[in-house]
């Protein structure tokens, strides 16, 4: 009469060899659990760095600067004609005074250059902060070319080409910081792969036993993947508290002495990096055993 076994049954076959080779398993974890640490820090300053990036590559605005005699009624306007043009996505109106403000609260330490400039002698002109959709070279040289044309303003300041160039460096060390990602996500596979193979190779006398006996390859290795799991569980775990730990060290640093970097905020990414993190090890555990054990089950 054949009989039926449950995975419960295999779970435990799985638990009683991870602690009978306690040595070799806790070589497996740690060594999975360094790779995932590592895989995870790469993964968390790749997206920063697209993060930080984004926003240094979002310079799509130009800025038009009125003349200096306008009254109030024309640059009102003004502003309403600019927000017509295709193209505009948003206007905000920059008065003289507020340019002013700005410029003393910048050079604060040089207030001796402001004395005795007041509204009524303000050099500045009322200006139009403009930003326009996608970046398209033809239509952003098109609105440049209207805002010109245009009655009333005296000059405009474009950074087109500047945002340009740093969209497509962002795009360049993006691709580069992703195929590092990609490489080192394969050593580490071979890595563990090889951890796993040591504690397979421990155990070569057991396989063989059960082999002699009878037992079928899945039910010798059922149990080897179940264990694979386990440490790749263990593994996700450990190195998610690690990988915690790290980030909210880096991020707090950053708050308070790297005030000009963006850091996302641990809350958006931990459920997503968990996940991460619990996938990568368990396959990673899984493919290991497999390979592993492919030697052993050969007739």
């Amino acid at each position: 009469m054949r009989k039926h076994y449950s995975l419960r049954y295999f779970t435990k076959l799985a638990m009683t060899g991870l602690w009978r080779n306690g040595v070799m398993s806790v070589a497996s974890v740690a060594v999975l659990m360094s790779c995932l640490v590592v895989l995870g820090c790469f993964a968390l300053l790749l997206v920063n760095i697209n993060v930080n990036l984004e926003n240094v590559a979002q310079l799509n605005q130009i800025v038009a600067f009125c003349e200096y005699d306008l009254d109030e009624e024309t640059i009102t306007n003004l502003e309403a004609q600019i927000a017509d043009l295709d193209y505009v996505d948003s206007v905000t109106r920059v008065t003289k005074e507020e340019a002013l403000q700005e410029m003393q609260e910048q050079s604060s330490e040089y207030a001796g250059l402001y004395e005795g400039i007041t509204d009524e002698n303000n050099p500045l002109s009322d200006s139009f902060e403009i930003t326009y959709e996608g970046t398209d070279e033809t239509q952003v040289y098109d609105l440049e070319a209207q805002l010109r044309s245009m009655e009333g303003i005296r000059k405009i300041n474009s950074v087109y080409q500047v945002a340009k160039t740093l969209d497509n460096l962002k795009n360049g060390i993006m691709l580069v910081f992703l195929w590092f990602l990609i490489i080192l996500f394969i050593v580490s596979i071979f890595v563990i792969i090889n951890t796993i193979k040591l504690a397979v190779y421990s155990r070569r006398s057991e396989i063989s036993v059960m082999r002699y006996v009878g037992a079928t390859n899945w039910f010798i290795t059922l149990p080897f993947i179940l264990e694979g799991v386990l440490i790749g569980v263990f593994a996700s775990l450990i190195g998610f508290g690690v990988e915690t730990y790290i980030y909210n060290y880096v991020e707090n640093m950053a708050l308070s002495d790297l005030e000009m970097i963006t850091i996302l905020s641990y809350g958006k990414i931990a459920l997503p990096l968990f996940f991460g993190f619990l996938v990568v090890g368990i396959i990673t555990g899984i493919i290991g055993s497999v390979t592993s054990l492919r030697k052993y089950l050969k007739s």
